[in-house]
């Protein structure tokens, strides 16, 4: 039976390891700081950001939740921006994407200042990963690490696939592998032959948001499966691709009206050693690993 990679426990403990730090700070006179900044009315977003500022207060952590309104223009959150890169008490600066069109992203992103950007999407973080040097990684690859190495899953010397070659999760989850020691291959949707790479992998991490994408055959029997993706099925037609016959699946179908599916589909996952499920997997790393971002950027920032 292929080992279930269990994101629920290993992102407590990181949590539990997070308060045992913001504590001992605590005695140094610190407390590290988080500002979220939510454009808007977007009901998922909302959720998820209120859900990364409770567990800011859970592990002792200050937090601050910013609302400007959906009309918001670039020039207000930049000035928004400036004035938090500038507050010594807030280490990290969360801005919830995605932001309306009106709001030049790119501009936005590139503005927070590298110290204190624990998502790790800023250039001059980037480039940091990219060298092997001391950077603030973005969340959700860090937490594929964290997997891989708090389930004793050899990445030294292993092939590891990398299927998505987005800025957040594909070309930062290969660099980290990277500075593992794996040896690397990323794909993307014009890879030709694709299956044929991904059957190489040791290490498969399927980050290409498309529901059920890395069918059986695309994979190599004993490999570890990473699954990234969060899709969300409403069609009857679409459950029964991926969960007919599954009366657990079935069951929460007919309570909610859906269910999630990841960029891997259900019956690759027999083939594997090990695999992260959807949910329960990935997903849970990434506050996790916000709330890690944060403090470690408060011990930078201070040179401790």
């Amino acid at each position: 039976m292929p080992r279930i990679l269990d994101g629920v426990a290993i992102a407590a403990a990181i949590k539990q390891e997070v308060a045992e730090e913001v504590r001992a700070l605590a005695a140094q006179g610190v407390r590290p700081g988080l500002a979220a900044v939510l454009v808007g009315n977007v009901p998922a977003s909302e959720i998820y950001v209120r859900s990364k500022v409770q567990t800011c207060a859970d592990l002792g952590l200050y937090s601050e939740l910013i609302t400007p309104a959906a009309t918001v223009s670039t020039e207000e959150m930049l000035a928004l921006v400036a004035g938090l890169n500038a507050r010594d008490e807030i280490d990290g600066i969360l801005i919830q994407l995605p932001l309306p069109a009106q709001v030049d992203t790119k501009a936005l992103l590139d503005a927070v200042a590298p110290t204190k950007d624990v998502d790790g999407f800023h250039p001059i973080n980037a480039g940091r990963l990219q060298a092997g040097r001391p950077a603030l990684a973005p969340c959700t690859p860090a937490g594929i690490i964290e997997i891989l190495k708090r389930s004793e899953i050899p990445i030294s010397g292993r092939h590891a696939v990398v299927v998505g070659r987005s800025d957040i999760v594909g070309k930062p989850a290969a660099m980290l592998l990277l500075n593992q020691n794996a040896t690397v291959t990323i794909c993307h949707s014009k890879t030709r032959d694709l299956g044929a790479i991904t059957r190489q992998a040791d290490i498969l991490v399927a980050a290409i948001g498309r529901a059920g994408f890395i069918t059986p055959e695309m994979v190599q029997p004993g490999a570890t499966i990473i699954d990234v993706g969060i899709n969300r099925i409403t069609e009857r037609s679409e459950f029964d691709l991926f969960f007919a016959g599954d009366p657990k699946r079935e069951a929460t179908f007919a309570r909610r009206g859906s269910t999630l599916v990841g960029d891997v589909h259900p019956k690759a996952f027999e083939l594997a050693g090990a695999y992260t499920p959807v949910p329960g997997g990935v997903g849970p790393l990434t506050i996790a690993m916000l709330m890690a971002n944060t403090v470690r950027a408060a011990k930078m920032r201070r040179g401790l």
